[in-house]
């Protein structure tokens, strides 16, 4: 159920790519890797197409047999399995893409995997702050969604949906434990996690010199980091990333001329929109009604005595203020301050900047199916490295959780099969709703329904969650199907 095309040019473009049964679609994902071992290479398709077919499961409950439970868990052992050999497949056809025409959004992210448990496991880190008992590992990922032509809010104020093309990058990283006498030399000659950012822009290479072509890294505020911002540029990739340093501004002369923050708040709105806010903690979803301004500043570069920061030019970009300007009642009023490389005069074009940043959410839904869907933490191998390969192999699939919601909004009456059901999918689903669906969006609500949806026209297009619920229950209902066929003696 993942898209893995360009922007279609006809509707068969869309079935052809989407119309992919699990083991087809793990065999496109996960062929061609070079394991060395054609057993070890067939192995990667056979879990990727279990866990397809069943989002959720634990590997025991993956298989029938316990020689392939035993195999799956000796093939996430393995020396040879590695996490960029495993997606190195999946990368190579996301690449092909992102060499297309067209704009794409690299939404990136970190999130941290955790296991509780007193006893150390090799292989993992120190996570989650205060909880001791938590250890595990930091998931950095880039994902490649294609930004539509012609990119507005929906009438309802959703940001545009996108084509969801996969994983562009993934890093995971181990937090050690910082030594107790550790010097200060020691500590920043140490690496650090924040340069997974800058490690991610020389994993993902030059951007496509070609003038139809744009990457833009999509970022929160975790990624304003000079260096950072620097990378990008040298290698051709544009980005939107929401501002956390107040930095100094310069003219021309290298004089200071004022900060950034004030500066964002001084500008004039260029004009307003409406844009649906998702839940957050203590804050139900609500469509705000949005102002937004921009600046072209230069940033000045900080000053990092013995480092190669200490010689860096100032930074020439757009500062781009999406802000509340008159809040419900009792609500904190939104505001970003987003940081854009390209030039931005316009209120289109500010627009364009500000629902580019709304997609980073995308990431976060990534993180949720991963956790949630998939359920990452509950997985139970030793040491680390087996984790993590685990994990580099759920990734992929976790976006096929992802991919109907959007699919449904993208092309909501394109035919049913585009949907990634397989026949047998489809016909159980239909005989589950008494009635015959031919759309995305036919598909995507019975789905919901299967989930807990209401279908109310209130309601909207059901969540990844609940189209997940509704999967799981599907995946159950057809795994009936197949037992009662093969029980022929009670019919």
């Amino acid at each position: 159920m993942i898209l893995l095309a360009h922007e279609p040019a006809s509707l068969e473009t869309m079935v052809m790519t989407t119309d992919l049964a699990p083991q087809v679609w793990a065999a496109l994902h996960f062929g061609d890797l070079d394991l060395g071992d054609l057993r070890r290479d067939a192995r990667a398709i056979t879990i990727a197409t279990a866990l397809a077919a069943n989002p959720g499961k634990s590997i025991p409950q993956l298989f029938d047999r316990w020689s392939e439970t035993k195999a799956a868990y000796a093939f996430f052992a393995h020396p040879a399995v590695t996490p960029d050999e495993v997606q190195a497949t999946h990368r190579e056809l996301v690449l092909e893409r992102l060499s297309e025409p067209g704009v794409y959004l690299l939404p990136e992210d970190t999130t941290e995997l955790s296991w509780a448990g007193q006893a150390p496991r090799q292989g993992l880190g120190p996570v989650g702050g205060s909880k001791h008992s938590q250890q595990g590992f930091l998931l950095h990922t880039a994902l490649a969604v294609r930004w539509p032509e012609e990119a507005q809010p929906t009438e309802h104020g959703h940001r545009p949906p996108v084509e969801v093309l996969g994983i562009a990058d993934q890093q995971a990283l181990v937090r050690q434990v910082r030594p107790a006498n550790e010097t200060r030399g020691a500590r920043l000659a140490r690496e650090r996690e924040s340069q997974v950012w800058e490690a991610t822009t020389a994993r993902l290479g030059t951007a496509p010199a070609a003038p139809h072509i744009r990457w833009v890294r999509v970022c929160d505020r975790g990624a304003d980091i000079y260096e950072f911002l620097w990378s990008c540029l040298a290698e051709g990739h544009g980005f939107v990333i929401r501002a956390a340093q107040d930095r100094a501004l310069v003219d021309g002369a290298g004089q200071v001329r004022g900060h950034l923050f004030e500066t964002a708040r001084a500008q004039t709105a260029l004009g307003e929109f409406g844009l649906e806010l998702r839940a957050r903690p203590g804050q139900a979803q609500r469509t705000a009604r949005l102002s937004l301004s921009a600046s072209r500043v230069c940033l000045r570069a900080p000053q990092r005595p013995g480092s190669a920061a200490g010689q860096l030019a100032p930074l020439p970009c757009t500062v781009v203020r999406v802000w509340e300007a008159e809040p419900p009642a009792g609500v904190e009023p939104l505001e970003w301050i987003l940081l854009c490389d390209e030039v931005v005069t316009t209120f289109e074009q500010a627009q364009q900047c500000a629902l580019q940043y709304a997609t980073r959410w995308i990431g976060e839904e990534f993180h949720k199916a991963l956790k949630t869907g998939m359920g990452a933490e509950k997985l139970q191998l030793e040491p680390g490295d087996s984790l993590i390969n685990a994990v580099a192999l759920m990734s992929v699939v976790a976006l096929r959780l992802l991919h109907l919601r959007e699919a449904a909004r993208l092309m909501p009456q394109a035919p049913a099969a585009a949907s990634g059901l397989s026949a047998l999918e489809l016909a159980v689903l239909e005989e589950k709703n008494k009635r015959s669906l031919g759309s995305v969006r036919e598909v995507a609500l019975a789905l919901g329904k299967l989930g807990g949806h209401l279908n109310r026209k209130s309601d909207g297009l059901p969540g990844w969650l609940t189209l997940w619920r509704g999967y799981v229950t599907l995946q159950a209902l057809v795994e009936g199907v197949r037992l009662a066929h093969k029980l022929k003696k009670f019919r």
